[in-house]
C-alpha cells in the first residue's frame, strides 16, 4: 500500500476571522480558515486549500493587483509572502505588533501596513527568493488609537487611514511639496473606512454608528470642487489654500451598528455589513438606498466587492458562513456555511464521491468529496449528531443523535423518509446498517442495549442486551452475517443478528473499548482500547492475533494548562476511532491527540504519522511552552487585551473619559486540537479526519512520483514510442506500465486505435491489470475520451472476468474508483441531453407556429389546418424519412 498521503483540501469550514479577497478576474475568493486559506472558484464550482500554514489564525490577506503574490498575516503580526500562482511561500517575516489592516497599492509598487496607531509603507518584493525582499519605505504616525481600515487612490500617490479616534488621514506615499498629512474629522464614532471616489473629487467616509460623509476638495472660499492630487497655484507661483469641506451628511437609519463596509470606485457602490446581520447598498454620492437584506443571525464581520461591482461577499465569523451575493439578479452565487460546533463524525458513500458529516450543532450536511462544497444541510436533529452511515447504494445516508432518534434521508429527493426511535427515550451514539440496507442497528449510552429496526417498515425487530457499560461503537461485518459491538465494559461482543439461538461471542480487553472496526475481507477485526492499544482478532476463531502499542505514537503536544510536560504526560492518549485501509493492509487511528498515526497491519510498524494542524491559535499543538507568557493573571494567550476577538469590547464600561479597551478579566478559550473520526475511502486513493480545524482530506501525492516496475535497460521512453509507432500496441503499453511515468502511459494508451482496443485487451497481462484500471480511473473524470474508456473497460472486465472475481477484495478500490469516473459522466452528459432535448423540442414547436401564422397571414388556412389547432398534443416531424425525430438530435 502507498503511503504518501499529503493533505489536499479542508472541507467543514469555510470563513473563521479576517477579510475576504476577491481575486484580480472577480471569478474566486480567498477565505481565511484559521491558519490556512482557501481558494472559492465561483465559476468552476470548487474549492482549493493553499498548501502553506501560518502559525497562527489568519487576521489580514492582501493579494496584490495582478494577482501573483499573496500576503497572510496572523494575529501576532507574522506574516508570509506566497507565489499565489505557484502555491509556493517565498519569503516570512514579522511586523512584530498586531496588523490591524494592509493593502497593496494599485500599480502593485508598495503596500501599506497598519501596525497599532502607526502606518508603515514597504515596497513590494519580487517574485524569486531573495534574503531580504521586504524594504521599509516611510514610516508614518499621527493617529491617537488604532487603525481600522486602509485604502489608496487610484494614481496610487495617495492613501487613506482610518483610526478608532474619530478621524481619518490622508498621506502620500512621498513627500510632495507643499503637502502635508490632512486630518478628516466630523465622526462622533469610530471611523470603519474611508475611500476615494474614482474622479478623486471626493472622499466618503463611514463610522459604526451609521454616518456617511461626502467630502469635497475645494479652494477656501469657493465653491468649487477640485481634483485632488492637481494643487491649484496663484499667479504668483504660491500654492493655492485648499480645505476638505463636509458636503452631505447621512445616516443610514438602521439601530444596528456598522460592522464593515466596502467600496468600488467603479460603480460608486458602498456596501454596509451591520451587527444585526442586515447588509444595504447605496449609491454614492447622493447616497441612494438601491436594497438591504438580512442574511445572518449574527453580525457581518467582512464585506468585499469584486472588481466588477457584481458580486458581493461577506462573512460571518460567529457562524462560519461565506456568503456571495448578486445585487442585480438578486441571488446567491456562493451560500456555505461550516458546522457551528465540533464535528463529530463522517462517512464516505460507497463510490467515494461524496462526505457527510455530523457535528454537535445537530446538523448533517453531505459534501462533495472532489469540489469541496456542501450541497445539502440536514436539521432535523435536535441534539448532536453521533454518528452517521450511507447505505449501499450511496442513495440513503443515516444518522444518530442524543436526541434518541435515528433519521434516514433520501438524497435523490432531500428529505427525511425515516425516523426510528425506542419505547423509551435514549441517547445513541453508534451506528451500523448491514450490507443490503434493510437492518438498522443503533447503541445506546445509557441503557447499554442495542436497538434494530427493519428499513422497509421502520418497526423495530429486536433489542440486543448484555452489554454493562455504554456502547462505544456498532460495525456489521462485510458479508452482513454478524455485528460487533465495543463498550466500557472492556468487552466486545459478535451478534448474530439473524439467528438468535447461537452463543453471543465475548472478546475481553483489559481496558474500556473505544472503537472498533472490520477488515475489509471480514476475517480480521482491531478495537482500541482506553490505555492506547489497537487489539486484533480472528473473527473465525474468536482469538487475539496480535496487537499494537500505541499510547507514545499518539501523544504529543503540551495544553496552555498542563503541569506536566508533552514528553511525560500520555496518559489518557488512546484512539477514539479506528478504519481499515481499502485493500486492510494497514489501520488508521485518531484520537485526542494532534497526530492521526497510520499502522502496517502485518508488522505493527508506524508507517506515517500525520499532524493535522500547526495552528498555534489551538490548545495542545506546541511541545513545550514559554514561561515568559506565564503571568499572574495566567497564561498571556487566554487574555483578552484589546477585545478585537471577543464581545468584550461592546459590554465596556464607558462610563469614564478614555475607557475603550474590553474587560481584562475576561478571558479567550482556546479550542483543543482533536480527531474525532477518521475513515478511508472506498477508493483508497484518500481518507478523511473530522478534527477541530474541520474536515481534512488527505490524498495520494501523484504529482512527482518515479515507481518503475520490472524495469530493464531497454525500457526508455523513447523505445516505447518506438514500439507504438510500429504498431506493437500491447508491448509498448506493458513497457510504459513498468517504466510507471505517467505521460508515457497516456501517450501511448490513446495511440491505440479504437478497433484493435478489443484484442488487445484479450492479450492484456493480467499482472498489469490492475494497473491499467487504475490509471483509466484517474484519467476518465478529465478526458473527452468516454466511449474509448468505456471500451477499454468493458473489454478488460469482460476477458478477465474471472481473475477480477477471484481478487475482488484487492480490486475493490479501483472498481469503486472506476463506477465514480463513470456515475459522474453519467450524470453530466444526462443533464447535457436533457437540456439539448427540451431545447429542440421547444424550437421545433416554435418552428411549427411560425410556419401556421405565415399561413394564416398569406391566407392559406385549410380546414385540416383549422382542426389540427385544436388537438393537444403536439407533433414533431411529418413522419416522413428526412424528418428528425427529437430524441435522435437530442442525441
Amino acid at each position: 500500500m502507498k503511503t504518501d498521503f499529503k493533505f489536499s483540501n479542508l472541507c467543514g469550514t469555510v470563513y473563521r476571522k479576517g477579510n475576504l479577497v476577491f481575486t484580480p478576474d472577480g471569478n474566486s475568493i480567498l477565505s481565511p480558515v484559521g491558519n490556512r486559506v482557501t481558494l472559492f472558484d465561483l465559476v468552476n464550482n470548487k474549492t482549493e486549500t493553499l498548501p502553506f500554514e501560518n502559525k497562527r489564525d489568519i487576521r489580514r490577506l492582501a493579494l496584490s493587483p495582478n494577482g501573483s503574490l499573496l500576503l497572510s498575516v496572523d494575529e501576532l503580526g507574522q506574516t508570509q509572502l506566497v507565489n499565489f500562482r505557484k502555491r509556493t511561500v517565498l519569503h516570512y517575516f514579522n511586523f512584530k505588533d498586531k496588523v490591524r489592516d494592509i493593502q497593496f497599492s494599485p500599480d502593485g509598487k508598495y503596500f501599506v501596513v497598519g501596525l497599532g496607531r502607526n502606518v508603515e509603507i514597504w515596497r513590494s518584493p519580487g517574485f524569486t527568493r531573495e534574503f531580504a525582499p521586504f524594504e521599509l519605505h516611510r514610516r508614518l504616525a499621527g493617529h491617537h488609537d488604532d487603525i481600522t481600515h486602509i485604502s489608496w487612490s487610484h494614481d496610487s500617490r495617495f492613501f487613506l487611514t482610518s483610526a478608532k479616534d474619530m478621524t481619518t488621514k490622508i498621506f502620500s506615499v512621498d513627500p510632495i511639496e507643499d503637502f502635508v498629512p490632512t486630518t478628516l474629522s466630523g465622526h462622533r464614532s469610530s471611523v470603519v473606512g474611508a475611500w476615494f471616489a474614482k474622479d478623486m473629487r471626493a472622499i466618503y467616509t463611514v463610522s459604526d454608528d451609521g454616518a456617511v460623509c461626502v467630502r469635497r476638495f475645494r479652494p477656501r472660499g469657493i465653491e468649487e470642487n477640485l481634483v485632488f492630487g492637481e494643487f491649484p497655484r496663484e499667479e504668483s507661483g504660491k500654492r493655492t489654500p485648499t480645505v476638505w469641506f463636509t458636503e452631505h451628511r447621512y445616516y443610514t437609519m438602521l439601530s444596528a451598528r456598522v460592522q464593515s463596509a466596502s467600496f468600488n470606485p467603479g460603480t460608486s457602490l458602498l456596501v454596509l455589513g451591520f451587527a444585526s446581520g442586515v447588509f444595504g447598498i447605496w449609491e454614492m454620492p447622493e447616497f441612494n438606498k438601491i436594497h438591504s437584506l438580512s442574511i445572518s443571525r449574527k453580525k457581518i464581520n467582512t464585506v468585499a466587492i469584486n472588481p466588477t461591482g457584481e458580486w458581493l461577499a461577506f462573512g460571518s465569523a460567529k457562524l462560519g458562513q461565506l456568503l456571495v451575493w448578486e445585487w442585480k439578479s438578486e441571488t446567491y452565487v456562493l451560500k456555505q456555511q461550516g458546522h457551528f460546533y465540533d464535528m463529530a463524525c463522517i462517512a464516505y458513500s460507497g463510490d467515494g464521491q461524496y462526505v457527510a458529516t455530523g457535528g454537535d450543532d445537530a446538523k448533517l450536511k453531505v459534501w462533495n468529496a472532489l469540489t469541496g462544497y456542501c450541497f445539502i444541510t440536514f436539521s432535523e436533529h435536535t441534539s448532536a449528531v453521533t454518528a452517521v452511515h450511507f447505505t449501499k447504494g450511496s442513495q440513503v445516508v443515516l444518522s444518530a443523535s442524543l436526541d434518541g432518534t435515528v433519521r434516514a434521508y433520501d438524497l435523490v429527493r432531500y428529505r427525511n423518509f425515516r425516523i426510528f426511535t425506542s419505547p423509551t427515550p435514549v441517547q445513541f451514539n453508534s451506528l451500523a446498517v448491514d450490507p443490503s440496507g434493510e437492518i438498522v442497528c443503533a447503541g445506546c449510552q445509557d441503557t447499554f442495549e442495542i436497538y434494530m429496526w427493519s428499513m422497509q417498515t421502520g418497526k423495530l425487530l429486536d433489542v440486543l442486551s448484555g452489554h454493562e457499560g455504554p456502547i462505544s461503537g456498532l460495525v456489521f461485518r462485510p458479508d452482513g452475517l454478524s455485528l460487533a459491538s465495543s463498550s466500557w465494559d472492556k468487552t466486545v461482543r459478535v451478534w448474530d443478528v439473524f439467528d438468535r439461538s447461537k452463543i453471543v461471542e465475548r472478546l475481553e480487553h483489559n481496558n474500556e473499548v473505544l472503537a472498533l472496526a472490520y477488515r475489509p475481507d471480514g476475517k480480521e477485526l482491531c478495537a482500541s482500547t482506553l490505555d492506547g492499544q489497537i487489539h486484533f482478532w480472528d473473527v473465525l476463531k474468536a482469538a487475539p492475533t496480535g496487537s499494537i502499542e500505541g499510547r507514545r505514537d499518539i501523544a504529543g503536544g503540551r495544553k496552555v494548562q498542563d503541569k506536566r510536560t508533552a514528553a511525560n504526560n500520555s496518559s489518557g492518549k488512546s484512539f477514539n476511532s479506528l478504519c481499515y485501509s481499502a485493500d486492510g493492509t494497514a489501520v488508521l487511528g485518531g484520537g485526542n491527540s494532534k497526530y492521526v498515526c497510520l499502522y502496517d497491519r502485518r508488522s505493527g510498524i508506524l508507517l506515517r504519522k500525520f499532524q493535522v494542524s500547526k495552528n498555534q491559535s489551538l490548545d495542545g499543538v506546541q511541545e513545550k511552552l514559554n514561561s515568559k507568557f506565564m503571568t499572574e493573571a495566567g497564561p498571556a494567550d487566554l487574555i483578552d487585551s484589546d477585545g478585537i476577538d471577543s464581545e468584550s469590547e461592546k459590554h465596556a464600561d464607558r462610563s469614564l473619559p478614555g475607557v475603550r479597551s474590553g474587560d481584562k478579566s475576561n478571558r479567550l478559550l482556546k479550542p483543543e486540537v482533536r480527531t474525532r473520526a477518521v475513515k478511508f475511502s472506498p477508493t483508497g486513493r484518500q481518507w478523511a479526519a473530522a478534527s477541530t480545524e474541520g474536515l481534512l482530506i488527505y490524498s495520494l501525492d501523484d504529482t512527482l512520483l518515479f515507481d518503475p516496475y520490472e524495469l530493464d535497460e531497454d525500457v526508455t521512453p523513447d523505445t516505447i514510442r518506438d514500439l507504438s509507432r510500429k504498431g506493437d500496441h500491447l508491448r509498448a503499453l506493458v513497457n510504459a506500465f513498468r517504466l510507471n511515468e505517467k505521460y508515457v502511459i497516456r501517450e501511448v494508451y490513446e495511440a491505440v486505435p479504437p478497433l484493435d482496443v478489443v484484442l488487445l485487451t484479450k492479450d492484456f497481462p493480467e499482472a498489469y491489470l490492475e494497473r491499467l484500471l487504475k490509471f483509466i480511473g484517474g484519467i476518465m473524470e478529465s478526458s473527452q475520451l468516454l466511449e474509448y474508456h468505456l471500451r477499454w473497460v468493458s473489454g478488460l472486465l469482460s476477458n478477465h472476468g474471472t481473475f477480477v472475481k477471484t481478487r475482488s477484495v484487492a480490486l475493490q478500490p479501483v472498481l469503486r474508483m472506476l463506477q465514480r469516473g463513470i456515475l459522474r459522466l453519467h450524470q453530466d452528459i444526462g443533464s447535457v441531453c436533457d437540456k439539448n432535448y427540451y431545447s429542440l423540442n421547444y424550437l421545433l414547436v416554435q418552428g411549427k407556429r411560425v410556419g401556421e401564422a405565415e399561413k394564416e397571414e398569406s391566407g392559406d388556412v385549410t380546414m385540416n389546418d383549422v382542426f389540427s389547432g385544436f388537438d393537444d398534443d403536439v407533433e414533431v416531424g411529418d413522419g416522413s424519412d428526412d424528418g428528425m425525430d427529437v430524441d435522435d438530435a437530442a442525441a
